[in-house]
């Protein structure tokens, strides 16, 4: 399963915001594996740097603690998916959600996510 930006977050910074039933199970399920999309590091890094999210440690510290502590696997953006991403049915132009989407197509992977934008995409499974 790949989680999206605000996912991590809660994660990670605020669990209790994972109150979905469906989400809390599959981050619990020993079957399932984590994967982050690269495009959130940056997203993370952006809005940290903007004064928009407060963390504990500058990003890339807070992202390698949460990886290990996590257990999370990074998938990196690839040329595949930097050319997906503008054909994906998603119905805004945010490129980070349009590059998670394209993640998770071309990996087969569903999406954690709250985003209603996101959720609206009928071309991926949504987990929450």
């Amino acid at each position: 399963m790949l989680l999206d930006t605000c996912a991590l977050l809660w994660l990670v910074g605020d669990p209790a915001r994972l109150s979905a039933r469906r989400a809390r199970a599959a981050l619990e399920s020993t079957e399932t594996e984590a994967y982050v999309s690269a495009i959130s590091g940056f997203e993370i890094a952006v809005k940290h740097q903007k004064g928009k999210l407060s963390l504990p440690l500058p990003p890339r510290g807070w992202l390698a603690q949460a990886f290990v502590a996590y257990v999370l696997r990074e998938l990196p953006i690839t040329l595949q998916i930097a050319a997906l991403g503008p054909e994906v049915r998603v119905s805004h132009a945010d490129p980070c959600d349009r590059m998670i989407v394209a993640t998770a197509q071309l990996h087969g992977v569903p999406v954690m996510t709250s985003d209603h934008l996101i959720s609206a995409c009928k071309d991926i499974e949504i987990i929450w």
